[in-house]
């Protein structure tokens, strides 16, 4: 099971999130209220406030992913590319 980690409403992550779902906040909200109320999401993602905090549970969760900036990442994290591109290669879409 995947389990999405996520830092609060107005960071830099929130942010490129949203961009990547091409959401806003209140969309974003809806579409997770819609799916635990469907049965098809237990629950929302994890919000965790810091940074520290996402990647502890990104090396420490089975299955935990989230966005984070690529001079975050540390041993034991896998970087996912997007569009087949990895951060600081052309055409990367989260700049």
């Amino acid at each position: 099971m995947v389990r999405l980690v996520v830092r609060p409403s107005g960071t830099r992550e929130h942010d490129a999130l949203l961009r990547l779902l091409q959401m806003d906040e209140t969309d974003y909200e809806q579409y997770w209220t819609a799916k635990i109320y469907r049965g098809e999401a237990q629950s929302a993602p994890v919000v965790l406030p810091s940074v520290g905090m996402t990647r502890e549970a990104i090396v420490t969760y089975p299955g935990a992913i989230a966005l984070i900036e690529a001079n975050d990442v540390k041993p034991g994290m896998k970087v996912l590319k997007i569009d087949s591109h990895l951060p600081g290669e052309p055409g990367y879409p989260l700049h």
